[in-house]
C-alpha cells in the first residue's frame, strides 16, 4: 500500500539559514514516515549550491526531483509567504517569519493561500497573527474591510542536531587570539547604517571596545561573520567596517578577531567549545528564532542576547543573559523591500544593560557558567532535533486530512476449465 505523496518546495542545497531549515524539516518529514517525500530544490537568492554534496547527504539528494508529474497530497513549500502557492490537496507553508514588528501586506495574502502555516518561533507566530491591513477600494479609494490572517499558523521549533552540537575538547587552533577570554558572536553583517543592521554588529563592537578599553587584562571579541560571500573582498570590507568603527574610540583597545569563510558543523562545534571562547554574544535587533544562540547554548557556556524576539522561546531568563531595551523604527538603510519596513519595529537594547553584561560575565565568570549548564539542559531536553521530529508529527496529526489510500486489488485467481 502505497503512502501519500509529499513534495516539498525549498532551497536544500543552498549555504543558508533556509537551506539548512529545509534539510532539517525534510529529515523530520522522512523519519515520521508517513508520506512518500519527494523535494523540488529551489534557490536561495545569492547563496551557493553544492551543500548536499559537500556534505555526502546521499539520502536528502536521491529524493529531488526535476518537476512533478502528478498533484501531490501534500505540497510544503519553505520560503517567503509572499512566494506561497497552493499546488496540492493540502498546502503548508513553512517561514522562519519576521524579525520585526509586522508582516508585508503580501505575506498575509501568500499565508492565506494555504492551508496551514509552520513558523519558528511565537514571535513570529504573533507578528503574523497581530499584522492587520485596511483595504482600499480600488475605484473609490475607500476603505473596503480588513486583510488580516485567516490561516491557522503554528510553532516549529527549529531542534538542533545533538549530535553535530555539544560539550567536547576543541583541538581547533587558535593559537594566533593571545586572550585566554573572548566573546564570540556568529551571524551576517547585514544592510544598515551603524547601529541599525539587523544584527547589531556595529553597535556589538562599539559598545565592547567602549566597555573594555584601557582595561587590563581585557577579553577579546571574536566575530564569526561575513556580508554577503566568503570571498576576500568581502573580508578585506568586514574589516574595514571593523577599523572605521575602531577609529571612532579613544584608548588602548581590546582586540577584536575575524574568523570569516565558509565552515562545517564540525569545525563550527570547535569554535563553540574553544577554551579561550567564553560566551556568545548578540544584541540583534530581531530574530525568527536564533539558531548559533541555540546551538552555542549546548556547550552550556554563557550567551549574552537581546530579551526580544525569536531566541526568547530558548533562552531562560533564569539561565542566560537576556538585556532589556526598547522597540525602535526600523532605519531607512536597513530596509528591505516587501519584508523589512520602516513602518516597523524592532529592538534596541539599552547602552546600560549591554556594558554591564559585559562587564559582570568576564567579572564573574563561574557563576554564569553555573547557570549556562542548567541552559544546556533546556536547550537539549526542549529543542533538538528530536523534539521538533514529535512536534511536526503531532502539527501533522491535528491538520492534515485523511488522504484516500491506494488499495492494491487482489483478483481471486481463475482456473480455467479443462477441455
Amino acid at each position: 500500500m502505497s503512502k501519500p505523496l509529499a513534495v516539498v518546495s525549498c532551497p536544500i542545497d543552498t549555504y543558508s539559514g533556509y537551506g539548512a531549515r529545509a534539510r532539517d524539516f525534510v529529515k523530520a518529514l522522512v523519519d515520521l514516515d508517513k508520506f512518500d517525500v519527494k523535494v523540488l530544490s529551489q534557490r536561495w537568492g545569492n547563496t551557493r549550491f553544492g551543500y548536499l554534496e559537500d556534505h555526502n547527504e546521499n539520502d536528502l539528494s536521491s529524493r529531488i526531483i526535476p518537476s512533478m508529474t502528478t498533484q501531490p497530497e501534500l505540497w510544503i513549500q519553505i520560503t517567503v509567504p509572499n512566494e506561497f502557492q497552493k499546488v496540492g490537496k493540502y498546502n503548508i507553508g513553512v517561514t522562519a517569519g519576521m524579525e520585526t514588528t509586522i508582516v508585508h501586506n503580501t505575506w498575509i495574502e501568500g499565508c492565506n493561500r494555504m492551508d496551514l502555516v509552520l513558523t519558528s518561533s511565537n514571535h513570529s507566530k504573533s507578528v503574523f497573527e497581530s499584522t492587520v491591513y485596511t483595504k482600499q477600494d480600488p475605484k473609490t479609494k475607500q476603505p473596503a474591510g480588513e486583510l488580516k490572517l485567516t490561516t491557522p499558523v503554528e510553532v516549529l521549533l527549529e531542534g538542533a542536531d545533538l549530535t553535530k552540537y555539544f560539550p567536547t575538547k576543541s583541538n581547533l587552533d587558535l593559537s594566533s587570539i593571545k586572550e585566554s577570554f573572548c566573546y564570540l558572536f556568529v551571524g551576517h553583517w547585514l544592510n544598515g547604517d551603524y547601529g541599525q543592521d539587523r544584527k547589531n554588529v556595529g553597535y556589538m563592537i562599539k559598545s565592547f571596545l567602549e566597555t573594555f578599553k584601557n582595561k587590563k587584562d581585557a577579553p577579546a571579541l571574536i566575530l564569526k561573520t561575513s556580508q554577503v560571500t566568503t570571498s576576500i573582498m568581502d573580508r578585506e570590507s568586514v574589516l574595514d567596517k571593523i577599523e572605521q568603527i575602531r577609529q571612532t574610540v579613544t584608548g588602548k583597545l581590546p582586540n577584536i578577531y575575524l574568523f570569516h569563510g565558509d565552515v562545517n558543523d564540525s569545525e563550527m562545534n570547535e569554535l563553540y567549545n574553544h577554551t579561550k571562547v567564553k560566551a556568545m554574544v548578540s544584541l540583534t535587533k530581531g530574530e525568527g528564532f536564533g539558531r548559533p544562540l541555540l546551538e552555542f547554548s549546548l556547550t552550556n557556556k554563557p550567551v549574552i542576547a537581546s530579551a526580544w524576539s525569536g531566541q526568547v522561546d530558548f533562552l531562560d531568563k533564569e539561565f542566560s543573559t537576556l538585556l532589556g531595551g526598547d522597540l525602535t523604527n526600523v532605519h531607512p538603510s536597513a530596509a528591505s523591500k516587501d519584508m523589512i519596513l520602516t513602518e516597523a519595529k524592532w529592538f534596541t537594547p539599552s547602552d546600560v544593560e549591554v556594558n554591564k553584561a559585559y562587564r559582570l560575565v568576564h567579572k564573574d565568570y563561574k557563576k554564569f557558567l553555573s547557570l549556562s549548564k542548567r541552559q544546556g539542559h533546556k536547550s537539549r531536553t526542549e529543542f533538538s532535533y528530536e523534539k521538533m521530529v514529535e512536534v511536526l508529527g503531532n502539527l501533522l496529526d491535528k491538520n492534515v486530512p485523511e488522504f484516500p489510500k491506494q488499495v492494491e486489488l487482489n483478483l481471486p485467481k481463475l482456473e480455467l476449465p479443462k477441455l
